[in-house]
């Protein structure tokens, strides 16, 4: 379960990251409570799932996996909103995926 407990702090980092420019353009909360639940749930899952690859491929899988059914849905009405998050994606699910498996170690 320590592993796990890394997974979800260091998830709650990156949703902090990730929440601080959707606050400053004024999106709304249950936009900004859904992205730091999102890296809560992807911190977790990191920890937790054993995949033999690089640790920076891992949290940049596990990442798009979890934003898939959520993309869809924001791509239907409005495709070009999807370059912020899928840049935001890639960099954090990278450097959490690195983190957590140096702290997992």
């Amino acid at each position: 379960m320590k592993k796990q407990l890394k997974g979800i702090l260091l998830g709650a980092i990156a949703g902090i990251i990730d929440v601080i420019p959707m606050i400053f353009m004024k999106l709304t909360w249950d936009a900004n409570i859904s992205a730091f639940s999102m890296w809560v749930v992807i911190g977790f899952l990191l920890s937790s799932i054993e995949l033999k690859i690089n640790g920076i491929l891992k949290g940049i899988l596990i990442s798009f996996l979890v934003l898939l059914p959520s993309a869809i849905i924001i791509g239907w009405s409005d495709p070009m909103s999807l370059l912020p998050i899928v840049i935001m994606t890639a960099i954090l699910g990278a450097l959490l995926g690195f983190a957590v498996t140096k702290l997992k170690r």
